[in-house]
């Protein structure tokens, strides 16, 4: 019998970002399949092994777990069980029985932040991150770097929220920082934190400015002040993970989405489709097509 588990990260399944992502994958694959998925919610660091290794001992085929921090609970399990599949988002192992799923979030990253310059007009862009590591700074990079490349005047701030996980789920203090940019200029600005995020959001609405949303398409949320969203799709990886699984076709190792293989990408839908012009879509789909031709190589870390 196939049985497919996850475990989603701090936040939860309903965070409306990440982890909502990883849930709508594993909801497309339950429909598809009929099988239903096994869940945990991560409320605390220390529920961590003890998920995975629940999931393992009641016999899970495969268990998914969603986010970086989820790593070292993650390999500990692996290792005491060898015959298990394990698929980790966001993070690398080398272990041979973990398929590690990350993204070139830069490279979406690159394509909202042209559309941020285009939409701009104090020429002044911001930035929120969540945890202040490696991965947010690569969405910070490849948004200034697609800004620039749109508007080479353009000035984009950028905050992080914190250095602990729980950075994530502090939605005051990211409308804190958001409010912060917007007074000193920026018009534009893009949510890279989780459910901090929310909090962005809804300071862009109540000031009136543009948001652009993260990971899951969060148009929705403010109609008329989300410029767009830059999607990651983490659905695809866990369903495309359980589908390789129950298939027989799974593989351990690294595998890494970009633009090319619709892994991140920006949204354009009934919610922005007034505020996106065909001339900014027209531009950043050259980006797009000038990222998978190679003629444009999209920076992972911010330069001065």
């Amino acid at each position: 019998m196939f049985l497919p588990a996850i475990v989603y990260d701090v936040g939860g399944k309903a965070d409306r970002s990440f982890n909502e992502a990883a849930y709508r994958g594993a909801q497309r694959f339950a429909t598809e399949t009929g099988i239903a998925v096994r869940e945990f919610e991560i409320t605390n660091e220390t529920q961590r092994a003890q998920a995975f290794a629940n999931m393992a001992r009641r016999g899970a085929s495969i268990v998914v777990g969603v986010g970086f921090t989820q790593r070292a609970a993650l390999e500990t399990v692996a290792q005491q069980y060898p015959g298990k599949k394990f698929t980790l988002i966001d993070a690398t192992s080398e272990l041979p029985n973990v398929q590690s799923v990350v993204f070139r979030e830069q490279q979406g990253s690159f394509l909202v932040g042209v559309l941020a310059a285009l939409a701009s007009k104090t020429h002044k862009l911001g930035f929120v991150g969540g945890m202040d590591i490696p991965l947010i700074r690569r969405f910070a990079a490849g948004y200034t770097a697609g800004a620039r490349y749109a508007d080479p005047a353009v000035e984009v701030l950028v905050n992080m929220t914190g250095t602990t996980p729980a950075a994530w789920q502090d939605p005051a203090r990211g409308g804190e920082l958001a409010r912060s940019q917007f007074d000193r200029g920026a018009d534009v600005v893009y949510a890279a934190a989780g459910s901090t995020g929310l909090g962005v959001l809804q300071a862009a609405a109540d000031a009136k400015k543009l948001a652009v949303g993260v990971d899951s398409n969060q148009d929705y949320l403010h109609p008329g002040t989300m410029l767009t969203s830059m999607v990651k799709r983490v659905d695809l990886a866990v369903y495309q993970a359980y589908r390789s699984a129950k298939d027989g076709g799974w593989q351990a190792g690294i595998h890494s989405l970009g633009v090319a293989e619709d892994g991140v990408g920006y949204t354009l839908d009934d919610y922005n489709a007034a505020l996106v012009t065909p001339a900014m879509r027209a531009k950043a789909d050259a980006a797009r097509a000038d990222i998978i031709a190679g003629k444009i190589a999209v920076p992972d870390q911010l330069s001065p």
